[in-house]
């Protein structure tokens, strides 16, 4: 740019900003104050709120939450409803399954009982499940009862007057002991000190004197702590306390076991060949079967055979028997009164007897 056209620039700034100088050398002079006023500053206005309103904001709060509360009443309401019926399937389905699972014992029970024909009395408690049979037989009368322990305390063999030594008759046993059932038990062998439990014996899972190995045809029979039937020869006390048994006692000869007849000794075969009989067997449900024979004496001509009650336990179902002391011993009691008919004429005084509380 020319010299001269910065001349001219410099010269129309100048007349531009005159008037501007020119006033503030005015103001200067003259000790001019300049103030402003409070509406050069605009406040903005102040809300009014009305009570009235505000207490209608919060009814309406109030109600929407009440509307809100409701809502979830009725979703919680409706969870438990459905809480309750998954609980109420649940439990249907529980009995179902056990019903179903317990339908093949149902029908081996309904197959066993049917062998033994209708039952001529039943008990059926929390304890136990007790039937009673009339069995018709050619060459004697018998009966068997067949029982379904429930309860661990159902059954027990009961020693005389709890003493070794004594004797009492079944029925003495089963009312003294506030029984409903009972059966005679073990052998016995008489002395002068009174009539005592033949070999090993068990009450309440003490030993009635001391254990006593098994010889000749002897064998123990009893029940173990679980409600199921044991029994057999036993060369020592650990042999037996392995199958912690419960109670029980001895005699002679074992008639099944696992389902087959065993070899009957020819002792016993013939002395005496017919006798009234008690027997015990098991099933494979732990059911037990006891079949108790009628006969008129022990001379050997009424009464039952040994091998014919072996036939009658293979018959009826049963898994392990063993022959319980016979004779004028023999005794079945039910509900208050003797079933059978004891040969002696009248009841026998023993020192066991297996009794069963209903």
């Amino acid at each position: 740019m020319s010299a001269i056209g910065v001349r001219g620039l410099n010269r129309t700034m100048l007349l531009a900003c005159a008037p501007f100088v020119g006033l503030l050398a005015w103001l200067a002079i003259g000790n001019v104050a300049v103030s402003l006023t409070e509406e050069a500053f605009p406040q903005h206005a102040a809300t009014n709120i009305d009570p009235a309103a505000l207490s209608g904001n919060a009814l309406n709060g109030l109600a929407e939450a009440e509307s809100s509360a409701a809502i979830t009443g009725k979703m919680i309401k409706r969870q438990l409803q459905l809480y309750n019926q998954t609980n109420a399937d649940m439990k249907k389905i529980a009995s179902m399954a056990t019903a179903q699972s317990s339908r093949p014992y149902q029908i081996y029970d309904k197959r066993i009982t049917g062998k033994l024909g209708k039952p001529a009395a039943t008990i059926n408690t929390d304890k136990l499940r007790a039937q009673l049979f009339y069995l018709s037989n050619e060459n004697f009368s018998s009966y068997a009862l067949k029982v379904q322990l429930k309860d661990e305390d159902a059954m027990k063999l009961v020693l005389a007057e709890d003493k070794p030594g004594k004797a009492e008759t079944t029925l003495n046993a089963v009312k003294r002991s506030n029984a409903s059932i009972g059966v005679n038990a073990g052998g016995f062998a008489d002395s002068r000190a009174g009539r005592f439990p033949l070999s090993t014996t068990i009450v309440d899972g003490e030993y009635v004197g001391s254990f006593q190995a098994s010889y000749k045809d002897l064998f123990f029979v009893g029940m173990s702590a679980n409600n199921k039937l044991i029994g057999g020869k036993f060369g020592n006390q650990s042999e037996l306390d392995a199958l912690k048994p419960k109670f029980g006692a001895s005699f002679v000869p074992v008639l099944l076991e696992n389902g087959r007849k065993t070899s009957i000794p020819a002792k016993w075969q013939s002395s005496p060949r017919r006798a009234p009989r008690t027997v015990v067997a098991s099933y494979k449900d732990d059911q037990l079967l006891f079949i108790v024979a009628d006969g008129y004496n022990e001379h050997g001509s009424s009464g039952a055979t040994l091998e014919e009650m072996q036939s009658l336990l293979k018959r009826y179902g049963a898994i392990d028997g063993y022959n319980l002391d016979g004779g004028g011993s023999s005794t079945l009691v039910w509900g208050g009164r003797v079933i059978n008919h004891p040969s002696d004429g009248s009841l026998r005084k023993l020192p066991t007897n297996f009794v069963f509380f209903k």
